[in-house]
């Protein structure tokens, strides 16, 4: 799959869920190489703006959706990573602030964080 596939899909999807991919295509294919860098590396879609362990059961959180985006796109109209947002926040109805980070850090173990 290649980021503009993906780019296809997920913007159905987004639209499915109240949301829309960031207008910034550019932006958002950037976002859509990371993940599916990390999906070949991984095996799973995590989020290319949070360091991943390469642990799925640690990382179930950050794949992509992750568990903190409807939280973020509800509080701030974005995602932490800027991938999925409001219509508020793509008309720039809203300021553009930075998504603080909900993930708490995840205890060193075996070599993995």
């Amino acid at each position: 799959m290649t980021p503009e596939q993906l780019f296809d899909l997920l913007t159905t999807y987004a639209h499915s869920q109240g949301m829309e991919l960031n207008r910034d295509k550019t932006f958002v294919l950037d976002i859509l190489d990371g993940l599916l860098r990390n999906e070949a590396r991984y095996g799973y879609r995590s989020c290319p703006c949070r360091l991943a362990s390469g642990v799925g059961e640690m990382d179930a959180d950050i794949v992509c959706p992750c568990a903190y985006r409807n939280a973020d796109v509800s509080e701030f109209g974005s995602c932490y990573c800027g991938l999925y947002v409001s219509a508020e926040w793509n008309e720039e109805k809203i300021a553009h602030i930075t998504v603080p980070e909900r993930r708490v850090k995840k205890e060193v173990t075996n070599g993995h964080s």
